[in-house]
């Protein structure tokens, strides 16, 4: 139980940049996944930003694209939202949703990601 607080605590520290409204830390998740959250417009470029799911050992097992739902040249939080289509990691239980600020840049100190555990449903 203490790793899931923890881990959502984590997500927390990004509020003022990123907020996930699902899935949530630890949420069971299943195919198609839908994610709707909202984020700053500088977490866009061209109104989207990456997304990946990865299994408990880091091995991408799903990626797309989130879209913004409004215009995001602005600094405000713009509503988002992305679907993933995958299928369930054998003996995989869990795993990590990546929501990657989008760097068209690629200087590494612009990088910056939310990373969500889920559970495979």
């Amino acid at each position: 139980m203490k790793k899931e607080i923890e881990m959502a605590n984590y997500s927390e520290t990004k509020n003022d940049l990123i907020r996930l409204e699902y899935p949530r830390s630890n949420d069971e998740i299943s195919s198609p996944l839908i994610i709707k959250g909202e984020a700053r417009g500088y977490w866009f470029f061209e109104a989207s930003f990456p997304v990946v799911l990865v299994d408990s050992d880091g091995l991408m097992i799903a990626q797309g694209i989130a879209t913004a739902k409004s215009d995001w040249m602005t600094e405000n939080f713009v509503p988002f939202k992305a679907e993933l289509k995958f299928e369930k990691p054998e003996h995989k239980e869990n795993g990590v949703l990546i929501l990657k600020k989008d760097n068209p840049s690629g200087l590494p100190e612009n990088d910056d990601a939310l990373e969500i555990p889920v559970i495979f449903k």
